[in-house]
């Protein structure tokens, strides 16, 4: 298996991005993790970092392990891979719902889904994930693979007892109407929480997690503020998404899981608690979601 990055981040736009990784910040004195992370993205150009790399930059400063997240079968193979040998490490398989359509139109989703399927069986492979729905990318044409695939998904996390953890981006309605009606599995982690706090509160009904990324920091999300103060602290948990969503002030650079103190301390000043007791908060909510990060062994990397 290589070491090396699966993809490099795309700039969209054609925009010139200022590639340089923001600077270190001031450590966390109680640590977390970082929940949701893609280090098989290379961003920063030619000083893009590699996995370990950003996981010794993150532990300096209070960040003590991951969750590294698939996003297909190559990228979820990557992390599980990467998860067996590092014990800062943990993983989540999945296939992005926007990977769905296109798989059924080439004949191959059950393939991948049972591939999937196969890399959730191994110990230090946490949750199912990303999957879920979305409607931004994907037209009407390529909703109902979205579907079959998020309920596969769904299946295979309740069928290996793991977290589930959901893309929803412009679905909140039917992201939900899924869920309750296949039935979620008892740890489900609504990733990049999104919506607002009526769907804050309806998250909390049914006690699903909800990880806030550095869009909760940025000027124009005051109603993801206003969703955070409205979640019970038992269900949140923080995250980079990197190398996308870095937070304020350096929006638009890259994203490493090392800032993860810079989201965490924001949403401290939201919610007008310590840092501290919202790190141990929220370190404790992570590690029921995900076990701990040492209760398997990683292999010798030969």
């Amino acid at each position: 298996m290589t070491d090396a990055h699966l993809r490099s981040r795309g700039d969209g736009d054609g925009s010139k991005r200022d590639l340089t990784y923001p600077p270190m910040p001031e450590a966390l004195v109680v640590p977390v993790y970082d929940n949701h992370t893609h280090m098989e993205i290379a961003d920063g150009g030619d000083g893009a970092l590699d996995y370990r790399e950003h996981l010794d930059r993150a532990s300096s400063v209070g960040v003590r392990g991951v969750v590294q997240v698939g996003t297909d079968l190559a990228t979820s193979e990557w992390s599980a891979a990467i998860a067996a040998r590092e014990p800062r490490v943990l993983a989540a398989v999945a296939l992005h719902p926007n990977e769905a359509p296109s798989l059924q139109e080439q004949g191959l989703l059950d393939e991948h889904l049972a591939g999937i399927d196969r890399l959730a069986a191994l110990p230090r492979v946490r949750a199912i994930g990303e999957t879920g729905l979305d409607f931004f990318r994907t037209g009407e044409d390529g909703r109902d693979a979205q579907v079959r695939s998020f309920e596969e998904h769904i299946r295979i996390a309740k069928a290996h007892d793991l977290a589930l953890t959901i893309h929803d981006r412009d679905a909140h309605d039917a992201v939900v109407e899924v869920l309750d009606r296949v039935g979620a599995p008892e740890k489900t982690v609504f990733h990049c929480f999104s919506g607002g706090p009526d769907l804050a509160r309806l998250c909390a009904e049914r006690g699903w997690y909800m990880s806030f990324a550095g869009t909760v920091t940025f000027k124009n999300a005051a109603p993801l503020r206003q969703a955070l103060e409205v979640a019970p602290r038992h269900l949140i948990m923080v995250e980079t998404d990197a190398p996308y969503l870095t937070p304020t002030p350096f929006r638009g650079r890259p994203n490493a899981p090392y800032l993860i103190p810079l989201t965490l301390r924001s949403m401290a000043e939201t919610l007008g608690t310590d840092a501290s007791m919202l790190a141990a908060q929220i370190a404790s909510n992570t590690e029921l979601v995900y076990g701990a990060w040492d209760a398997e062994p990683v292999t010798v990397d030969a």
